[in-house]
């Protein structure tokens, strides 16, 4: 069995060794960022946790189950190669995974951790309706373990989508003025990246001014951009369901010498982070580095969030910068994204999105760290 495969194949194939390696006979999916990473079918799933997919996954069968709403769009949207049984039969969706267990003869079937439980006793039920003993233990984040990892076909999706981000930054550094909303500018960057490319947007888009720019995960609001205020833009593209995130705090007019002071301070921390960044690090050492930048420069009371996280098909994924034990795999895409926030005053925050190697970090990301003033 060759794990080295690129794309659904080589994804099915890791799943199948796990499965071996468990004694697992069958798995169950139902989470759609689970089914697009599997399956590979672009532009079929909508994230709207209606969970109206399953999936039972054998050593030798592969069988996906949907309703009307979303067949034709599978058998359009599937790979030509893909070795996915689809079928849209009437009837309980718990149901028809017990008679794939009957007829596969499966008896210990894993399911994901965040299953729905009425789910998961509907299968207990339909196993006891058909005759079956069976074990359903829990897969315990494995899938999401492997999504971390990315595909030479995954990172192609995700390059792309950081050029679709990068020049919407270029686009809003012509675009930002004294007297626009924060909404309007959130609007426009928005309507920039649909219009260039993006399937969707990779989350809510942060958009904030002055000083809203202190709260990390501030919320647009009809606040007016003045004259000395920093803007810090936190926001991605979707491209083929893979996401892009990217932060880029700018000023209005000429920065003071306390506002360079804080950028610059940033930015190094973003930096030598990100130097230290290769395959096999500790992911809490890589954080316990850019707390202690920032903590020795008198700023450790305003950087209370983790330094960043896994990107993929989910905007948060494995593996992750903050005080947790995870070692960082090659192939993993991270975000680097420290900050300093001042209550009253503002905040600055500098993010990337790349790949790790063996030997490094290779940022996606291609838009300066120089802080872009806009004149004004």
């Amino acid at each position: 069995m060759d794990t080295k495969l690129n794309g659904p194949l080589g994804r099915i194939a890791r799943v199948r060794k796990m499965m071996e390696e468990r004694g697992y006979d069958a798995v169950v999916i139902r989470d759609e960022a689970n089914l697009r990473w599997l399956t590979g079918a672009k532009g079929t799933f909508d994230y709207t946790f209606e969970f109206p997919h399953v999936t039972f996954i054998t050593a030798d069968e592969c069988y996906f189950h949907t309703d009307s709403r979303y067949f034709n769009t599978f058998q359009e949207n599937l790979p030509a190669d893909s070795p996915w049984k689809l079928d849209m039969n009437e009837g309980a969706m718990p149901r028809w995974v017990a008679e794939r267990a009957r007829d596969t003869r499966s008896r210990v079937i894993a399911v994901e951790d965040d299953m729905q439980i009425s789910f998961y006793f509907g299968i207990m039920r339909a196993l006891e309706d058909l005759s079956i003993t069976a074990s359903l233990p829990q897969l315990h984040h494995d899938l999401q373990r492997m999504r971390a990892v990315k595909d030479d076909e995954e990172i192609a999706l995700m390059r792309h989508a950081q050029s679709i981000t990068d020049a919407a930054f270029q686009h809003m550094l012509t675009f930002i003025k004294p007297g626009l909303t924060e909404k309007e500018i959130r609007t426009e960057l928005e309507n920039f990246m649909f219009s260039n490319g993006a399937d969707s947007l990779a989350f809510g888009s942060i958009v904030a001014s002055g000083p809203n720019t202190a709260n990390p995960h501030a919320v647009s609001s009809d606040r007016v951009v003045q004259r000395g205020d920093f803007v810090l833009m936190d926001y991605g593209a979707g491209y083929c369901d893979y996401r892009s995130d990217m932060t880029r705090t700018v000023v209005v007019g000429e920065p003071t010498p306390e506002q360079l002071d804080l950028y610059a301070l940033v930015r190094r921390t973003h930096e030598e982070c990100a130097a230290a960044v290769h395959a096999g690090v500790e992911g809490n050492d890589i954080f316990k580095l850019s707390r202690k930048i920032i903590g020795d420069a008198g700023y450790g009371d305003y950087y209370n969030h983790g330094l960043g996280h896994g990107v993929g098909i989910d905007i948060h994924e494995m593996p992750n910068f903050n005080r947790s034990m995870n070692i960082i795999e090659a192939g993993s895409v991270i975000t680097i994204e420290p900050g300093v926030y001042l209550p009253g005053i503002g905040g600055v925050r500098l993010e990337d999105y790349g790949v790790v190697t063996e030997n490094g970090y290779e940022p996606f990301t291609k838009s300066t760290h120089e802080l872009q003033v806009i004149d004004c």
